[in-house]
């Protein structure tokens, strides 16, 4: 910190003192501008640029330092509802590198990765989901819009996080149309510090042998049984989510009280599905894994 600076805010003062510079400027004239002394600049800007918010030029001696283009800073909770609506325009438009610089800007500006999951990246799966289903874009668009939302939360993904040993949760997707929210699902488990072990699209798995695969499995990530385990679930039928809690019924009951069994998506009230959780919001998902492991302590 610099004079009392937090990062964020010193991320903001060097996107207003570059913003309009297009010849870039040195580390003293930006220590200067932003009132940090030039040691402490020098670590920032280093800091800045490995995260892409800035970009170096060596012109003999000098070293000057330029905004990467597509740089702002946003105030969050206010400015939520505002990146999901420019998210989704940016994601159909097709301009994949403002997609990503705004999901990046929004991390540089100290929003909720939990947040931006539930408020951006959820809603904009909805859209895409949407414009499929009334005949607006095709499959291959859709698989590209798809694309882009998963390497989205790549982004979440590859920050960097001590995962706590005791928390652990195995996400599958029990159809092709779950997928993309079990990933976003993973994503924020990540954020929040939870041993992820994300399994994708399992319908092809969807036989006699997944208990004895899945079992298997278990106790390669949860072998001495630290804390707590956490399978969650993603379909859009309730036959899927039959057939993967059938499954893993038996391997919970043996497994022991701290194993839970959670389910995400539309299940038929006529449907006798017996889990720890049923419900079709993600957020309440997260809520009660995060009450389900702090009850445990």
């Amino acid at each position: 910190m610099g004079r009392g600076y937090s990062s964020e805010e010193i991320r903001e003062k060097l996107i207003s003192v570059l913003e309009d510079s297009e010849t870039g400027m040195s580390g003293v004239e930006i220590s200067e501008k932003v009132g940090v002394n030039r040691i402490t600049m020098t670590k920032y800007l280093q800091v800045f640029a490995a995260d892409g918010l800035l970009r170096q030029k060596n012109i003999g001696n000098v070293i000057l330092w330029f905004l990467e283009p597509g740089q702002e800073s946003f105030n969050f909770p206010d400015d939520y509802f505002k990146i999901t609506s420019k998210y989704i325009e940016n994601l159909v438009k097709g301009t994949e590198d403002q997609v990503y610089s705004l999901i990046r800007n929004c991390i540089h500006s100290g929003a909720s990765i939990t947040s931006l999951i539930l408020e951006v990246i959820l809603p904009a799966i909805d859209s895409v989901n949407e414009l499929y289903d009334d005949g607006k874009i095709g499959t291959s668009e859709l698989n590209l819009l798809r694309t882009t939302i998963s390497k989205s939360l790549q982004i979440f993904n590859q920050l960097s996080v001590v995962p706590d040993p005791k928390k652990n949760v195995i996400v599958l997707a029990a159809d092709s149309k779950s997928s993309l929210i079990s990933e976003a699902a993973s994503s924020a488990y990540h954020s929040d510090g939870w041993r992820v072990s994300h399994l994708g699209d399992m319908s092809s798995a969807i036989n006699v042998l997944f208990d004895l695969d899945f079992q298997k499995l278990i106790g390669k990530i949860w072998k001495k049984k630290p804390g707590i385990l956490i399978v969650v679930v993603f379909s859009q039928t309730s036959e899927g989510l039959i057939f993967f809690v059938d499954s893993i019924t038996p391997i919970k009951e043996k497994s022991g009280k701290r194993m839970k069994l959670t389910l995400c998506g539309k299940i038929s009230k006529k449907s006798k599905i017996n889990a720890d959780l049923k419900s079709e919001n993600l957020d309440d998902i997260l809520q009660w894994s995060k009450t389900t492991f702090q009850n445990l302590k």
